[in-house]
C-alpha cells in the first residue's frame, strides 16, 4: 500500500533548475520593472540596487535550504525541511499554508497574468469587442481555460510538463539576454544609459508609495517561485546532490539575467519612459530594434514566459495537499495521498491544487482587480504571501545553526545568521509598504490556518474527528 503513494524517480538535474529558473522568470520581471522604478522616483541606481537586494535574499535562502536539501529526501522539500526543524507538526501547518494560500495565490496571478498578456499580443480590448463583453470577462475566462489546460498537462504527461517546463526556460531566457547585451551596449553608445544613471531620487517615497521598501516588496513577486522547485524532490534523481545545485545555481543565473535586463531597459529607454509605458517589454524593443515588429516578436517571448511559470506553478500546486497527507495529515489523508498508477500522479490532490487556484483567481479578479468584494478580501494575494512564506522559513534556518553541528562556521551560523536577517528585512517591507492590507491579509492568513487546525492529526483522527466522536459518545451516555 505504501509504495502505491510514492511516485516514481523521472526528473533529472536540468528539469530541477528548469524547475528554479523556470517558475522564478516569468511575468514579475516584465510585470513589476515599472514599480520598481516609480517607487524610486526614477533612479536607475536605486532600481538596480533593488533587484540585487531581493536576490541576495533568494540566493542567501535558497543556499540554506541546499545544506538541508542534501541531507533529507521525502516529499516536498519545504515541508521536509519544517519537520525536521521543528517536528510534525510545524511541518503540518507549513505545508498547510503552502497548499492552501502560497502555490495556489501565484499560480491563480499566473493564470491572470498569462492571459492578459496573451490578449494584449492579439489586439484584444474594450473597444475591439465593441461592448459586447467586457474585456475582464475575457481575461478571467481565459485565465480559468490556461489553468484547466495546464492541469491537464500535468496529470496526463507529467513528463511533457516536464519537458514544456524545460523548453519554456529556454525560451523565456532569449528576450532577457538579447535585450541585456544588446540594450546595453546600445545605451552605452547613445548615452542613454549614462543619463538615465545621473538621474537620482529626490525623495525616499515616490507618489506612487513604497519608496526602496516598496519597491523590494514589488519585486520580490519576480523572485517568488524557487521554493517550489522542492516539490519535486521525491521525484528527482539523486535528489540529495541534485536538489542542492539546482537552487544554487538556478538563483545565481536569475540574479544575473535580471540585473542584465534591467541594465538594456535602462540603456534603450530614458527612465520618464520606462515609467510612462503601457507596455514596456513591447515598447522596449521596438525602440531598441527601430521596429514595432520586433516588440512584437518579443512578446510572444513574454507570453510564453508567463505560461512557462504558470506551469511550474501548477505543478507545485497539483503536489500540495498530496505533500501533507502522504504524512497522513489533512482532510481525507487516505485519499488525497493516492497515487493513480495510470498517470503516476496525485490525481484527487491535483484536482484539489486546481480548485482553491480557480478560488484564488476569483479573489484576484473581483476582490482585488474589480474591487467589488469587502476590503477584508480584496488584498493583493501575489506579493502578501511572502510575509508568512519568509517567516516560515526563519524557525528552519535557526535549526540549522543550533542542530547542524557538522557545518563549518560560515555554513552553521554565517549563511542562516543573514538569511534570518533577510527573511525578517522582507517581512518588514511587506508590511511596511501594505500596512492595512497586510493586517486583512494576516487575518484571513489566520482564519484559514485555524481551519487547518480542525483537520490535524492526532493518532490517525482530525480535531473535528475527535470532537465529533466526542459529541456522539456523549449523546449515547445521556441516552
Amino acid at each position: 500500500m505504501e509504495n502505491e503513494n510514492k511516485m516514481h524517480k523521472r526528473f533529472g538535474l536540468p528539469t530541477a533548475i528548469a524547475m528554479v529558473v523556470g517558475t522564478v522568470i516569468g511575468s514579475g520581471v516584465f510585470f513589476k520593472a515599472q514599480n520598481v522604478l516609480d517607487s524610486n522616483d526614477g533612479d536607475m541606481l536605486r532600481s538596480i540596487l533593488t533587484v540585487l537586494t531581493v536576490g541576495m535574499v533568494m540566493l542567501v535562502c535558497a543556499y540554506c535550504f541546499s545544506l538541508l536539501a542534501s541531507r533529507v529526501e521525502k516529499v516536498n522539500g519545504i515541508v521536509d525541511y519544517s519537520e525536521l526543524a521543528l517536528g510534525a507538526d510545524y511541518a503540518y501547518y507549513v505545508g498547510w499554508f503552502f497548499t492552501t494560500i502560497f502555490y495556489p495565490t501565484l499560480t491563480a496571478c499566473l493564470s491572470w497574468i498569462s492571459a492578459l498578456y496573451t490578449l494584449t499580443l492579439f489586439g484584444v480590448s474594450d473597444e475591439a469587442l465593441g461592448g459586447a463583453v467586457p474585456l475582464w470577462v475575457v481575461n478571467l475566462l481565459l485565465a480559468l481555460f490556461y489553468l484547466l489546460m495546464l492541469f491537464a498537462v500535468n496529470v496526463l504527461s507529467p513528463k511533457l510538463s516536464a519537458k514544456f517546463q524545460v523548453s519554456t526556460t529556454f525560451i523565456k531566457l532569449v528576450p532577457l539576454v538579447v535585450m541585456a547585451i544588446v540594450g546595453t551596449v546600445a545605451g552605452l553608445i547613445s548615452g542613454t544609459f549614462a543619463d538615465n544613471a545621473a538621474i537620482s531620487g529626490g525623495d525616499a517615497v515616490s507618489h506612487s508609495g513604497g519608496g526602496f521598501f516598496g519597491a523590494v516588496v514589488s519585486f520580490a513577486f519576480a523572485f517568488e517561485g524557487w521554493i517550489f522547485a522542492t516539490t519535486i524532490n521525491s521525484e528527482l534523481k539523486d535528489a540529495k546532490k541534485n536538489l542542492p545545485r539546482a537552487l544554487f545555481f538556478g538563483a545565481l543565473l536569475i540574479i544575473a539575467v535580471y540585473v542584465g535586463y534591467f541594465l538594456g531597459i535602462f540603456g534603450t529607454l530614458p527612465s520618464g519612459e520606462i515609467i510612462a509605458s503601457e507596455n514596456l517589454p513591447k515598447d522596449a524593443f521596438s525602440k531598441l530594434f527601430g521596429s514595432p515588429v520586433f516588440g512584437t516578436v518579443a512578446y510572444v517571448f513574454v507570453v510564453i514566459s508567463c505560461l512557462g511559470t504558470t506551469n511550474g506553478l501548477m505543478l507545485a500546486s497539483c503536489r500540495g495537499i498530496y505533500s501533507i497527507a502522504v504524512r497522513d495529515q489533512g482532510p481525507m489523508a487516505e485519499k488525497f495521498s493516492h497515487v493513480n498508477s495510470r498517470f503516476d500522479m496525485p490525481v484527487r490532490s491535483s484536482v484539489f491544487g486546481l480548485a482553491l487556484s480557480i478560488v484564488w483567481l476569483l479573489q484576484w479578479q473581483f476582490g482585488y482587480i474589480n474591487g467589488s468584494l469587502p476590503d477584508l478580501i480584496s488584498f493583493e494575494n501575489d506579493e502578501l504571501p511572502i510575509i508568512t512564506f519568509y517567516a516560515a522559513c526563519i524557525p528552519i534556518f535557526i535549526y540549522i545553526m543550533v542542530k547542524c553541528t557538522d557545518l563549518n562556521l560560515a555554513k552553521r551560523f554565517v549563511f542562516p545568521s543573514l538569511a534570518t536577517l533577510a527573511c525578517l528585512f522582507m517581512v518588514f517591507s511587506a508590511v511596511y509598504k501594505y500596512r492595512l492590507d497586510a493586517l486583512y491579509y494576516l487575518i484571513v492568513f489566520t482564519v484559514i490556518m485555524l481551519i487547518g487546525v480542525l483537520f490535524h492529526r492526532k493518532d490517525g483522527k482530525t480535531l473535528i474527528g475527535r470532537l465529533i466522536a466526542k459529541i456522539k459518545s456523549t449523546t449515547k451516555k445521556e441516552k
